[in-house]
């Protein structure tokens, strides 16, 4: 009896270690008044230790590009693109393309033409993250970033 009250225990044991999520990125945001009708919002992923995600320019035929969805508004327009830092760029064989990517952190940069006081800019990032031995799927995280 005692050997089957154990065997349960470690079954137990076992499948919450493979029913735990794996997040090898955390999200952050941040937002900066230029002037009274200006702002920059900064999107913020920390990246884990042997992992990468990819750029915003990340060209076709390859992994799933960084990408960016804002909620309209009539509190506030977009100006202009995302910004980015220089990715890293190399020749990928598990894609058969170069790809650009960033490791341990990159801020990703959005200008904003403010209409309203207290805005708050909305919106989600669809990702992918990768390390040297599997992909995960794309994933998509919202985001509130309020503009005071």
């Amino acid at each position: 009896m005692k050997k089957i009250f154990l065997l349960i225990g470690f079954i137990s044991f076992s499948a919450n270690l493979l029913g735990q999520i794996l997040t090898p990125v955390k999200w952050s945001y941040a937002a900066k008044r230029l002037n009274k009708k200006e702002a920059v919002v900064f999107i913020k992923a920390s990246i884990n230790e042997g992992w990468h995600i990819y750029s915003v320019n990340q060209k076709d035929g390859g992994p799933v590009k960084t990408s960016f969805l804002f909620s309209p508004s009539t509190g506030y327009n977009l100006i202009g693109k995302i910004i980015e830092p220089r990715p890293i760029t190399k020749f990928e064989k598990a894609f058969g393309v170069s790809v650009s990517y960033f490791e341990q952190s990159v801020v990703f940069r959005q200008k904003i033409k403010l209409l309203k006081a207290g805005t708050l800019v909305k919106g989600k990032v669809n990702f992918m993250i990768c390390n040297d031995e599997k992909c995960l799927p794309p994933e998509d995280v919202s985001f509130n970033i309020p503009l005071k």
